[in-house]
């Protein structure tokens, strides 16, 4: 019996596009303000370093188009202990993110609608509501969740295509002066827009996690992988970097919706409510797209008897139901942990090691391609390399003692589960 392939060049470029476009995007400009111009240098590199790490992921996807992405990667480029190593961090980055972007979602819908999110309970509920809607989405069959996603990312991309560059037009460059408006070195402000910028783009290797259920895999990974990093590595870095040459420094430092306050600015209270309503609807887009991806690693893993079988079991659509279940639980606990005054400090720095452990696929995939892969791709490899291992540093000390912390609690299950593996006749 063969398996269903529903996702087509469009669904799987939808996929990119969607789930590197979320809250980043509408966010970021509060936290790159303090930067000024040298966030352009930031975004150069990171949109340069994530075009490097796309293209070596599209050959790496035509010489293993396999389910489960940079696990398949890692694994066959370096053996079971490592895909385990990236299938385990990659799955719990991926939970953690949709968590965070359904808590983002929550505080773009509260800015529209107030009263939904007047108390931390209701915005729990709120958050819970978005993520558990995507969920029941991709319960309904991959096919239905990819079209879903190609509604979601042409409802949040061409308005964010048009913000930026109509806004371009009325940048004031007073606010690009100096180059380095803070206190640290160059070098160092650059490594710090660097490892923020990056929180934006991650997803680039989204078409590359479902292969199995992808048409024409070694044609349309490829491709999608490609053209959506390039499509929506182009309209954020555009929408940001217009949000930074229209308001102040300090105004957009301390916004909670920089880029709405941007158009407010710019078009009246009106528009500042509709960018809120497009923050929302790109939340949502990314939410659906990563609750779909969040299934599909451990479901490869598991096929190879990494994880435990019940997660590479597929319903009558194709959907890995306990994988897509589990990860949902998982993040809603973490939502719920949010919402505990007590715990904010906590899944903050959750959103953070999210961010380091979705680097670990980066730098294994191109490695894989170096030790792997033909001459042909070598250049484009090492600098993605490069630039991961880079950002990666940038990420911070704790977040990577974290990271490793967090591949040493899965290490056991691994052992455990090769162990039953190897006695089994």
């Amino acid at each position: 019996m063969s398996t269903p392939r529903p996702l087509g060049l469009w669904s799987a470029t939808a996929l990119v596009v969607g789930s590197m476009i979320g809250s980043g995007v509408f966010l970021l400009p509060a936290s790159l303000a303090p930067y000024g111009a040298t966030s352009l240098i930031g975004w150069a590199i990171t949109l340069s370093g994530a075009m490097l790490v796309a293209l070596t992921f599209a050959r790496l996807a035509m010489r293993w188009p396999q389910t489960g992405g940079p696990y398949a990667f890692a694994r066959n480029g370096f053996g079971d202990l490592t895909g385990f190593v990236i299938a385990w961090s990659y799955w719990i980055a991926v939970w953690t993110a949709n968590a965070a972007i359904a808590v983002a979602f929550a505080g773009s819908i509260g800015s529209v609608f107030p009263a939904l999110t007047a108390t931390p309970l209701r915005s729990a509920v709120c958050a819970l509501a978005a993520l558990w809607f995507c969920v029941l989405v991709n319960l309904a069959g991959v096919r239905e969740a990819g079209r879903v996603q190609i509604v979601l990312t042409v409802l949040k991309l061409i308005p964010l295509l048009l913000f930026g560059g109509i806004a371009l037009w009325s940048v004031e460059a007073q606010y690009f002066t100096p180059l380095n408006p803070t206190q640290e070195s160059l070098p160092h402000a650059v490594n710090a827009t660097v490892a923020l910028t990056l929180w934006a783009l991650l997803g680039l290797e989204a078409a590359t996690v479902p292969a199995g259920s992808i048409d024409n895999p070694e044609r349309t990974i490829p491709r999608a992988t490609v053209f959506g990093t390039l499509l929506a590595g182009v309209a954020t870095v555009l929408a940001c970097s217009a949000v930074l040459g229209l308001l102040p420094a300090a105004q957009l430092a301390k916004s909670a919706a920089p880029m709405a306050d941007a158009a407010a600015h710019l078009w009246g209270p009106t528009a500042g409510t509709g960018i809120a309503l497009i923050a929302a609807i790109s939340c949502l887009g990314a939410l659906n797209g990563w609750v779909l991806v969040s299934a599909q690693v451990p479901l490869a893993a598991a096929r190879d008897g990494m994880l435990p079988a019940v997660f590479a079991k597929l319903d009558k659509g194709g959907t890995p139901v306990f994988g897509v279940m589990c990860s949902a639980v998982l993040a809603s606990l973490l939502v719920l942990a949010n919402f505990s005054k007590s715990l904010v400090q906590l899944f903050t720095f959750a959103i953070l090691l999210s961010t380091a452990a979705t680097l670990l696929p980066y730098v294994a995939g191109t490695a894989a391609w170096l030790y792997r892969g033909d001459s042909k791709g070598r250049i484009v490899a090492a600098l993605g390399l490069a630039y991961s291992v880079y950002t990666l540093w940038g990420i911070g000390r704790e977040s990577l003692l974290w990271g490793a912390a967090l591949v040493a609690i899965g290490l056991p299950l691994y052992f455990l589960i090769r162990r039953g593996t190897n006695r089994a006749p």
